[in-house]
């Protein structure tokens, strides 16, 4: 296994295809210039601590050997643990994991958890995998990161590609190792080996509570509102489906082959999400189909892109309809969208609030391996939507005061906890 120590340049002109990195430099600048954060700190922050890679060595079915590269990114832990997510996918990159790991960091100080940001992956296609190969991949991998993971030190979730079961296996793998059975290393667990009940639901239902919040905060009710869902899968079907049996019309929604639209209302719960029957939506029948690209510019009054990032760019920004945009996914709106929609009066609800219930429910089922005590459902659900509720009223507070958007507020909010406790502990000589 091989460290280095990245350092990356910035740019100043975005593309359709801005990378998370880019775009988690530029929202750092533009919310560090409302801040009065000391700007070593802001300095400091536009670069990881670390970012390993590895190759991992996997026995095919037949016999064969692939080599495939691992990537595990650490940005900052001044306020506890590195915590993010593991992702199997064709386009993991260092650069993406960077992002992402700053985007943790900022979503764990808005939620005021004390973990940093982490974030990793390997550059593979899960559908290429069969379950055996999945986990004997899982495994290496996880044997090849163990001296920089742990309960107290990185600990990772499920993301794209990952579930429950890839955790299983790692916390398996990472235990073995380690000589005793230590659930804490990992979170998203299945329940009967430390996991908590309703992490899978947690990112899903925190989307929801904060469009709730965000349509009443704009004086209308959920029951006259319309909502498009872009990404029927564990968030996304889990917000709609909590949103739909709160009175909202949930009009659209999509997977990767497509949507479907029904301006009086699609009943949520026939339509299947990603995990019930993968790319299924469009097989439920339904007055009329759309593309990904033309759901994003329905005449709703919400929107939640939450499929996969850079959704919303500067080519289609201008057509976005919806008043009010909810990010399920992690970074769907470039900079320059953002800035455009926020000229049109667009109120954009960032990812590092909007979805932060996955992390926050994480912490939940870190704090019980620690105690090995077990959470019923309800009380997670109670804590998680007091923890949501208490991160909104933090950020409304910055909007009402000083008149931010919600993106550049929730930035604030972070960036204050996180200069406060880099000024608190001080600079290691």
């Amino acid at each position: 296994m091989t460290q280095k120590q990245t350092t990356h340049a910035e740019s100043d002109s975005e593309s359709t295809t801005e990378s998370p990195l880019e775009t988690a430099r530029r929202q750092l600048r533009t919310a560090a210039s409302r801040t009065d954060v000391d700007d070593g700190v802001i300095e400091r922050l536009k670069h990881p601590t670390r970012v390993v890679e590895v190759s991992i060595p996997l026995e095919r079915d037949d016999g064969s050997v692939d080599v495939f590269t691992g990537y595990r990114a650490q940005h900052d832990d001044v306020r506890g643990p590195y915590k993010g997510g593991l992702r199997y996918h064709p386009e993991v990159n260092a650069d993406e994991c960077v992002g992402l790991a700053m985007w943790m960091t900022w979503k764990c100080a808005v939620m005021d958890i004390p973990f940093g940001g982490g974030k990793g992956g390997i550059v593979v296609d899960p559908k290429d995998l069969s379950d055996d190969e999945k986990e004997r991949l899982t495994r290496r991998f996880a044997e090849e990161i163990r001296d920089e993971v742990g309960p107290s030190r990185d600990i990772p979730a499920p993301d794209m590609g990952t579930d429950a079961q890839t955790m299983a296996w790692f916390m398996d793998a990472y235990s073995m190792q380690e000589g005793e059975t230590i659930p804490g290393v990992v979170t998203g667990k299945p329940p009967v080996i430390g996991g908590s009940y309703g992490r899978e639901e947690a990112p899903g239902r925190s989307v929801a509570i904060v469009a709730r919040e965000a349509v009443e905060y704009y004086d209308e009710r959920l029951e006259d509102v319309s909502i498009a869902v872009q990404g029927y899968g564990s968030v996304g079907a889990n917000a709609a489906r909590l949103l739909d049996e709160w009175g909202a019309d949930i009009v659209a929604v999509s997977d990767v082959n497509g949507g479907l639209y029904d301006p009086d209302g699609l009943d949520t719960q026939d339509v299947p999400s990603h995990k019930e029957e993968p790319e299924g939506v469009l097989r439920y029948d339904s007055s009329k189909t759309v593309s990904n690209e033309e759901l994003l510019e329905l005449d709703v009054d919400v929107l939640i892109p939450a499929a996969i990032g850079n959704v919303i760019t500067a080519d289609n920004a201008d057509r976005i309809q919806a008043d009010i945009i909810v990010e399920g996914a992690n970074g769907p709106t470039t900079s320059t969208a953002d800035t455009i929609l926020h000229e049109r009066g667009k109120h954009v609800i960032p990812d590092i609030l909007a979805n932060a219930g996955g992390v926050t429910v994480s912490y939940f089922e870190w704090l019980q391996d620690i105690n090995r005590r077990t959470w019923s459902k309800e009380r997670v659900n109670d804590e998680l939507e007091s923890a949501m509720l208490d991160a909104w009223a933090d950020v409304k507070a910055e909007v009402d005061a000083r008149g931010l958007s919600w993106r550049d507020a929730a930035y604030v909010v972070a960036l204050n906890r996180i200069g406060e406790a880099k000024e608190a502990r001080g600079l290691w000589p």
